[in-house]
């Protein structure tokens, strides 16, 4: 069982390296970009103690194959609970609202030729190279050679002077690279637009083209630029439609010149390169458009910002390359005649969207792009980067550059192979080394010398509270519930959908609407007007039906973080509703500090996974009211997480105390629950009695005062 066998230390290093590079240790969630992931150790830690009966640092790395057993994810997201699952033999079943969940985790464990799709993909790239390959070419300022590869385009804003009506550039600085992964520091000279290397990133002298001091700080400053005649340009200014943008640099790979080169190649555009722009357009314009999608962008939480930079159409997000680029190759998908490889082709095409726009920012630092989800909303930048769309292959094993096809056909071969022989990552000696687990593999079927059974896979696009699930028919519930916030995914995944619904099969019903977004999607949106009200009645809808389908004992297990007490309220009636019994509350790592969308927040990392199951339950599973003191608790996971290599920070203590909170007062309140009550009467209660526990836990009483207030409040004996 969770609670017994379960080794909080082993599963928090194991999750902590994986989230550092998660495709490295679980290549199949490289498929499709998905949000938030949680690291697949976490899962497969979980399955291995209910289903393995010993400690999960004895069973870790060895196979495991636990057929017979029916595991369901109500709200399947990316996949992971139910590719852990799978991987492991259960059969699984899984519900998402959203239909690019539903099509992503299909395409995850569902299984593929990889022979024939790699001829199917190398095709569809030589046809791009053949048709398109020539914009993506450059002069080598070193060599002369005009086969140069272009790696990224760099773009600036532009918006009209109101006064005199130039141009003028949005630079918010003239930074191009730092000198980490370069020799030197870069910069665009504000004078003449030439780049200049110097050795001082803070005052980096005059350019050695005009002479005049080159600028570290750029005009563009919240919200205003000021324009050579004195006159003031404010941004963004919908009414001018869609952003305008001027190429000012690239960064390219010579292959001539590499071998005796040190650093990065960056060149200033010359005729040659703002030419094959230009063709871009001629090419478009010549060409029919039947793919490329002409959807206006509704409104939202997210998508409002989009709106205030004159965006409307989801087209209008690309330039004309670009948007040459994606009508071809979904053309050439359009007509792959065997729809599995066809299907692969068109989510390849969906994931390589988030590079082949003009969001996608320039890291300067790492040097490469940052693709439009690095930050899990639509911030729009003044400097953007286009990337090869063809990518760079090289002879090594990895592409040059990132966001281009080439890229994308490799991750997809590397998780489709890591489908048929999973492995996992064991750290010995300061060494990583792989460990092959014969036996185990994911999908429906595979490609395999022996005869083996198909395994049940029950992917579901709908609404979890309605599944039709038999009475006790599940063994476990395992899944990363929606977090209760202004985390739009549905408005995001729309910027995919709207490419990806051309390629769905006429049977697919769930592909037939304009947008993802659905009323009963559980986050809060106040665009949407849905709150914690909403968020709380459909959790508990979806925890009550999953709670009917579950075999007497067993777990419904889930991962939960917020930084707001309120929002563990939902979760504390949800459970309460389906009259569930919480018998732990486990730490464990689910973010990177480092992670972009969450750096410097100060937000924790760690997520509570609360396990709750059906009574009644076996002894091991019973909650101890003895060891009723959450300060106790909290020292204890603190402990274990050091010993699995984590210091916990206030923003990660004081999740782990909510968890803990959460889970006494469901113990508190269980008692004289009623179902039938007002959801705003139920949250109301429960909070008063959050909040109590939390206070009681921060003060300076004593842990006897603690578990006295515990005590007055639970029953004497769990059923």
């Amino acid at each position: 069982m969770i609670e017994k066998n379960f080794d909080i230390p082993f599963i928090a290093a194991l999750a902590m390296r994986e989230k550092q590079i998660q495709q490295n240790y679980r290549p199949v969630i490289a498929v499709h970009k998905w949000f938030a992931r949680r690291p697949g150790a976490l899962f497969r830690g979980l399955i291995l103690a209910e289903f393995g009966g010993r400690c999960v640092s004895e069973s870790y790395y060895k196979a495991a194959c636990f057929a017979g057993k029916r595991v369901a994810d109500p709200f399947m997201g990316g996949g992971t609970p139910l590719l852990e699952a799978n991987r492991t033999g259960c059969d699984v079943v899984g519900y998402d609202i959203n239909p690019m969940a539903h099509w992503i985790v299909r395409e995850e464990i569902e299984h593929i030729n990889l022979r024939a799709y790699k001829d199917a993909a190398g095709g569809l790239r030589r046809a791009l190279e053949e048709q398109i390959g020539h914009l993506y070419r450059t002069r080598c300022i070193s060599c002369g050679s005009g086969a140069a590869h272009v790696k990224y385009c760099l773009w600036v804003k532009v918006q009209p002077c109101p006064a005199c009506s130039t141009e003028v550039d949005l630079f918010p600085g003239y930074l191009l690279s730092e000198d980490a992964r370069h020799p030197k520091n870069v910069f665009v000279c504000a004078s003449c637009g030439e780049l200049v290397e110097a050795e001082d990133r803070k005052q980096p002298g005059a350019c050695n083209h005009c002479g005049h001091d080159v600028k570290v700080e750029g005009p563009a400053k919240r919200n205003h630029c000021a324009c050579a005649c004195g006159a003031e340009v404010r941004y963004p200014n919908p009414a001018l439609g869609p952003p305008r943008h001027r190429m000012f640099a690239i960064e390219y790979f010579c292959p001539i010149c590499k071998p005796r080169h040190q650093g990065r190649f960056f060149k200033k555009p010359d005729t040659e390169d703002l030419g094959r722009a230009l063709d871009a357009e001629r090419m478009l314009a010549d060409t029919p458009v039947r793919f490329a999608p002409d959807n206006e962008i509704p409104s939202g939480d997210e998508t409002n910002r989009l709106h205030r930079w004159g965006y409307r159409r989801y087209r209008e997000m690309f330039n004309t390359r670009q948007l040459l680029g994606l009508e071809l190759s979904a053309g050439l998908i359009a007509a792959q005649p065997k729809e599995r490889i066809r299907h692969a082709l068109a989510t390849n095409l969906s994931d390589l969207l988030r590079y082949q726009n003009m969001l996608c920012r320039y890291d300067t630092m790492a040097l490469k792009s940052l693709d439009i989800f690095s930050i899990h909303g639509f911030p729009v930048g003044l400097v953007q980067c286009e990337s090869n769309l063809l990518g760079i292959p090289a002879s090594s094993e990895m592409s040059v550059g990132s966001g281009g096809w080439s890229n994308i056909i490799d991750k997809y071969v590397k998780a489709k192979a890591y489908c048929d022989e999973p492995f996992e990552i064991r750290h010995s000696g300061g060494r990583k080394v792989a460990v092959r687990m014969a036996g185990e593999w994911i999908g429906e079927t595979r490609d395999s010398l022996f005869e083996e059974s198909p395994r049940s896979v029950d992917l579901r696009c709908g609404n979890a509270a309605e599944a039709d699930l038999a009475p006790e028919s599940l063994d476990a519930v395992l899944t990363d519930p929606p977090y209760f916030g202004n985390v739009q995914y549905a408005e995001l995944m729309d910027f995919c959908y709207v490419w990806l619904k051309r390629f769905a099969p006429d049977s697919a019903s769930h592909f037939r609407n304009a947008s993802t977004r659905n009323e009963g999607e559980l986050t809060g949106n106040a665009n949407m007007e849905r709150g914690l009200d909403h968020f709380t009645a459909g959790l508990s809808k979806v925890f009550q039906r999953m709670a009917s389908a579950m075999r007497p004992g067993a777990p419904l297990a889930f991962t939960y973080h917020h930084n707001r007490l309120e929002a563990y309220c939902p979760v504390v009636v949800a459970i309460l509703d389906a009259g569930l019994i919480c018998t732990a509350a486990i730490p464990c790592p689910a973010e990177m500090g480092a992670s972009i969308h969450i750096n410097g927040t100060g937000s924790s990392i760690m997520d509570t996974i609360l396990v709750s199951r059906k009574p009644p339950l076996q002894q091991d599973a019973a909650f101890d009211p003895a060891s009723a003191s959450i300060r106790v608790a909290l020292e204890r996971d603190r402990n274990q997480l050091k010993r699995g290599g984590i210091k916990t920070t206030v923003g990660d203590e004081r999740c782990i105390l909510f968890g803990h909170a959460a889970r006494f007062a469901i113990e508190s309140l269980r008692p004289t629950w009623k179902l039938n009550a007002p959801t705003s009467e139920k949250l109301a209660r429960v909070r008063r009695v959050l909040e109590q526990l939390v206070r009681s836990a921060e003060s300076k009483e004593s842990d006897r005062e603690l578990v006295e207030f515990v005590a007055e409040n639970q029953p004497t004996a769990i059923p």
